[in-house]
C-alpha cells in the first residue's frame, strides 16, 4: 500500500509514511471489508459514509504538517483510522461525527490501538463546532461552498484541509490562517469525496 499507492501519489513525508505503515488499518475497517483494507478504494461505513482511500489519507496528513504539540480538530470521525493517524502525529485530537454509532465504534478501536490523546464527540459540524482554537483541522467530507467558520476555528498559523465543490470533480484545498482576520489558500489536487451531512446546498428553484 505504501510503495505502490501512497508514495506514488507524492506522499513523501517520512513521519506520515511511518504512521501509515505502523497503524493496523485492517482493524479500523468494517469486518465485511477487511479484505479491502489496503486497496486504494473507499470502504463503506454505513449511513452512506465511506472511509477515505489510503492515498487521500496520506495527502491529508502530509498537507497539515503536524507537530507533536499541535491541537487538531477532525470533522468526520468515520472509521477512526485517520483519527488514529492524526493522534500519532499531533499532541491532542478532538474528533466529531454526526453519527453516534460511528463515534462509539471509533472509540473502541482507538482504545484497542492504545491511543489515548483523542476526545470524541457526537456533533454536526455544519451547525456547531467545539468551542476551541486549533493548530490544524481536517475535514473528511466535502462541502459544496467554503465555510469560513472552519478558518475562524484556527489559531494564527493554523492549517485547514477541506475538499470544496460538487461532483464529479472537487478541489482539495489547504487554508493557512495568516493573522487574526486573514488567511490564504492553495489548491492541492482534484478529487471527488462524499459530502458532510448537510454539507450540500439546498436545491435551487429556477423560474
Amino acid at each position: 500500500m505504501i510503495d505502490q499507492q501512497v508514495r506514488a501519489w507524492t506522499v513523501l513525508d517520512p513521519a506520515v509514511l511511518d504512521v501509515l505503515s505502523a497503524l493496523p488499518r485492517e482493524e479500523f475497517v468494517p469486518a465485511a471489508y477487511v479484505s479491502m483494507a489496503f486497496a486504494d478504494t473507499e470502504i463503506p461505513l454505513g449511513h452512506g459514509e465511506f472511509m477515505m482511500t489510503p492515498t487521500v489519507e496520506g495527502r491529508v496528513l502530509q498537507a497539515l504538517e503536524l507537530g507533536e504539540n499541535d491541537h487538531v480538530l477532525e470533522i468526520g470521525t468515520g472509521s477512526g483510522f485517520l483519527t488514529a493517524c492524526l493522534a500519532k502525529l499531533a499532541g491532542t485530537v478532538m474528533s466529531i461525527d454526526i453519527y453516534e454509532d460511528l463515534v462509539r465504534d471509533a472509540t473502541r478501536k482507538l482504545a484497542g490501538a492504545g491511543i489515548d490523546n483523542v476526545e470524541l464527540r457526537t456533533m454536526d459540524a455544519t451547525r456547531e463546532l467545539p468551542g476551541d482554537r486549533y493548530d490544524a483541522i481536517a475535514v473528511t467530507g466535502s462541502i459544496e461552498m467554503f465555510d469560513p467558520r472552519f478558518v475562524d476555528a484556527l489559531r494564527p498559523g493554523g492549517r485547514l484541509f477541506v475538499v470544496v465543490g460538487s461532483p464529479p470533480v472537487m478541489d482539495a484545498r489547504l487554508f493557512r490562517r495568516t493573522g487574526d482576520t486573514d488567511w490564504k489558500s492553495e489548491s492541492l489536487f482534484e478529487t471527488s469525496l462524499g459530502p458532510l451531512v448537510h454539507g450540500t446546498l439546498a436545491p435551487q428553484f429556477v423560474f
